[in-house]
């Protein structure tokens, strides 16, 4: 393959300047603590400062690339899935009317497939690291998590109109909490705690391993603030992604405790799910908001996504095979010429929906089959496996099925927030299932 030609010859002219340098040699350091950087930053920073640190990494990671010697790049079969998508929305992107709002966009999304990159070549040599990371992102969830409470104790009122309140009681009305990620949005809030809440496990599970049961005590009730915290955003579309996320949790956890335990076991989770339906019975603002989700046009906030994704579709129709190019900026504009009279919208409210407008038909299809294709794989190594690992690949599954069900519903998972911790998840599935390195589509032979 002329990639990894190219950087072999690379590395061969540099191979002297390599061993000299202490910089060259300790990359894999700095690209870690830009990994970590990455994380904390997203709980407080704007969107271009977290990529900025996203595309510092991804030239750390170049630098090792053409001087480290014996690095090179393989694809799985899900990276292939990955690079075909790439290309259909480099076409899109060419072929589009707003071609400058769509190569601003198309910049968003290289930053997000470099930073992958970025990150799976870091963790496939350093599998270590990846508790590190998810303790990090952990205690920015347990931190967010209590300041949340934080908002909540001082009743913070909306910035905007985050809930139709027409038929609400004032009793029922709901003080949704948004947290320190910016822009100020509950909704950004609820899906981001989601796809982190996963990570909180991993101060559960380890204590658990090295028989530390009331570190592992302490780690579930950080576990249960970050569920709090959740429905404290009054997000909806969290709130069934966190139902999916439990229930997977549960049916994982039941398959793997012995006999005697799952009795104990189920009982546990009866009486924890009792008691959770009670409180929610018992709060009215909970309760309103929950029963809100089954409204359907009865809502305001649910009728206004209706029409959104039926202009959404006229718009898919006139541009069925490469989309309009990607980009919220290229979006808004077209999505102009095709909406209904006072419900003007930012994104789709459908990631599936959105990335089929964005790019075409076929760029979705290529998308769900990457997915697909890793989660295949996360799962069989699940079930098959008895090694610490699998934890890691319990923490990304529950992550991303909490994203994905969020995405019906919402379009926060393509905020940077939300999309780092995505290529983190999918970045720690491909590494961990990768058979140990031993599949190649090509290699330097």
């Amino acid at each position: 393959m002329f990639v990894n030609r190219f950087l072999s010859a690379s590395q061969n002219l540099f191979k002297g300047l390599y061993k000299r340098s202490y910089v060259l040699q300790n990359l894999d350091w700095l690209i870690f603590v830009n990994i970590l950087l990455v994380i904390l930053f997203s709980t407080f920073a704007k969107s271009d400062s977290i990529g900025i640190f996203a595309i510092f990494g991804i030239i750390l990671t170049v630098i090792k690339l053409l001087t480290k010697p014996g690095e090179s790049l393989r694809l799985t079969s899900g990276d292939i899935f990955l690079l075909v998508y790439f290309m259909v929305v480099l076409i899109s992107v060419a072929g589009s009317t707003l071609l400058l709002y769509s190569l601003k966009g198309f910049c968003k999304t290289l930053t997000y497939i470099g930073f992958y990159i970025s990150f799976v070549n870091y963790i496939k040599d350093n599998k270590s690291k990846i508790k590190y990371i998810l303790l990090v992102m952990s205690l920015a969830v347990v931190a967010e998590s209590f300041w949340a409470f934080y908002q909540n104790f001082l009743s913070v009122s909306a910035i905007s109109g985050w809930q139709d309140v027409t038929h609400l009681n004032p009793e029922e009305v709901m003080t949704r909490v948004y947290g320190t990620l910016k822009p100020y949005n509950p909704n950004l809030f609820g899906g981001y705690l989601l796809a982190s809440l996963p990570s909180v496990l991993i101060l559960v599970y380890l204590p658990l391993l090295n028989r530390h049961v009331k570190t592992a005590v302490i780690g579930f009730i950080a576990f249960l603030s970050a569920i709090v915290a959740i429905l404290l955003t009054g997000c909806r579309g969290a709130y069934i992604g966190l139902f999916i996320e439990l229930l997977l949790l549960i049916l994982l956890t039941y398959k793997f405790l012995k006999p005697y335990y799952k009795k104990i076991f189920a009982g546990i989770v009866s009486i924890i799910t009792i008691a959770a339906g009670f409180i929610v019975l018992s709060v009215s603002a909970l309760r309103a908001r929950i029963f809100s989700i089954f409204a359907m046009r009865n809502d305001s906030s649910n009728s206004f996504r209706f029409n959104v994704y039926n202009s959404c579709l006229e718009m898919l129709k006139d541009n069925f095979l490469l989309g309009i190019g990607v980009g919220n900026q290229n979006f808004r504009e077209i999505y102009g010429l095709y909406m209904k009279t006072g419900f003007d919208a930012l994104s789709a409210y459908n990631i599936y929906l959105e990335t089929a407008v964005e790019s075409g038909v076929v760029a979705l299809i290529l998308f769900i089959g990457f997915l697909v294709c890793n989660i295949t794989k996360c799962v069989q190594y699940i079930l098959r496996r008895r090694n610490p690992y699998v934890i890691y690949l319990t923490i990304a599954l529950l992550s991303l099925f909490g994203m994905l069900v969020h995405g019906f519903v919402d379009t926060v998972f393509f905020r940077p927030q939300i999309q780092f911790i995505f290529w983190i998840m999918i970045g720690i599935i491909r590494v961990i299932t990768d058979r140990g390195g031993r599949v190649y589509l090509y290699d330097r032979k």
